[in-house]
């Protein structure tokens, strides 16, 4: 792991229990950095353990029912054995989250200048006249026309992407030094989408915030983030610098990921190749491959235990002219025992 990370994750383990059914196992010792600045993903499928892996490291996991292992550091400071107070002045504050849906994230009852100016107040000791007047500044920031006037609104007389904007400017209202956004295109159409897009990449490079993103669009990946680490029944199978892991992927999920993309370059007459089967339909890692049922060139190696992590050899990326991931990630690595040849020429171009 990186010592200079702003967060690192270690050996990550996340486990629901409920009273008549065995143990579920959402992440399975999931590891992986994130530097000041950077912007790191978290791909995979709905399932894979992405957003437990976020609620994991912000601490909204349910306190009963949920049992969090592993180490969380935090500008070298472990949040998973740092008292609730302590880590309630961090959350929100240094380490900020866009959620998901905004219309269950806000709050229906109260407006969202008052959502905003909460924050303000909280974690930067604003009195509540001032506090709003910074909300009706955040609003303006991330592209909400008549800022004053919406501050006053409910979430439900906002459209998807205004609520979406709200989430935002709550999240960087505090200007954290890191951000993560769970899915936060998800239920927008295709414009809206690009705007928000547009507002995170542009707030994240203004203000040095470090982010991570989770999303299943490995096309929103490729235009904003630097490192992907790929996710699948709850561990990392494949992770590297985003041009070198959709260039050259090694493991046969990541993939089926790309080769799912509708692409404007290909033969529409051709159908669209879906991964075969479901998430659901996965084996035990201590028994073999998760992904297993699903891969189309499982071999009886497969079956036969937990596939280790294995590096990508560093000779062929200097062939090709790439700039290799630096050791604070480990390079290009994926969990497979039979992976993907690497092919002996590569076009350069983009995902």
């Amino acid at each position: 792991m990186n010592a200079e990370a702003l967060l690192s994750v270690e050996d990550l383990r996340v486990t629901f229990s409920g009273k008549g059914r065995p143990d579920a196992v959402a992440v399975d010792g999931v590891s992986f950095t994130v530097g000041a600045g950077e912007s790191v993903a978290l791909v995979g499928e709905s399932g894979c353990g992405k957003s437990v892996t976020s609620l994991a490291v912000m601490g909204l996991l349910p306190p009963r029912g949920a049992r969090v292992e592993g180490r969380v550091l935090f500008d070298g400071r472990d949040l998973l054995r740092m008292p609730e107070s302590q880590r309630r002045s961090v959350r929100g504050n240094q380490l900020a989250m866009v959620f998901q849906d905004p219309m269950t994230a806000l709050n229906p009852l109260v407006p969202v200048g008052v959502q905003i100016a909460e924050v303000l107040e909280r974690h930067r000791g604003l009195r509540a006249r001032a506090a709003r007047v910074e909300a009706a500044g955040l609003l303006a920031e991330v592209g909400i026309p008549d800022a004053a006037g919406r501050a006053k609104a409910y979430p439900h007389q906002l459209s998807g992407g205004m609520r979406q904007r709200v989430l935002i400017a709550i999240a960087l209202a505090c200007r954290p030094r890191l951000l993560i956004a769970d899915e936060p295109t998800t239920a927008l159409d295709v414009t809206v989408q690009a705007q928000i897009l547009e507002l995170l990449k542009e707030r994240v490079q203004d203000t040095g915030t470090a982010l991570v993103m989770i999303s299943h669009d490995l096309g929103v990946v490729a235009g904003l983030c630097d490192v992907v680490h790929v996710m699948y029944a709850g561990r990392v199978v494949e992770s590297g610098r985003c041009r070198e892991v959709f260039h050259e992927p090694r493991h046969h999920y990541t993939a089926g990921l790309l080769a799912s993309i509708p692409r404007l370059d290909s033969d529409r007459s051709q159908p669209l190749r879906p991964i075969p089967g479901t998430a659901s339909n996965v084996l035990p890692w201590v028994s073999g491959c998760a992904f297993a049922p699903r891969c189309p060139d499982k071999i009886d190696t497969c079956l036969s235990g937990p596939p280790p992590v294995e590096p990508t050899g560093g000779d062929h990326t200097a062939a090709h002219g790439g700039t290799p991931p630096g050791p604070e990630h480990g390079g290009h690595r994926f969990r497979c025992v039979n992976p993907r040849p690497v092919p002996a020429t590569t076009s350069g171009g983009r995902p």
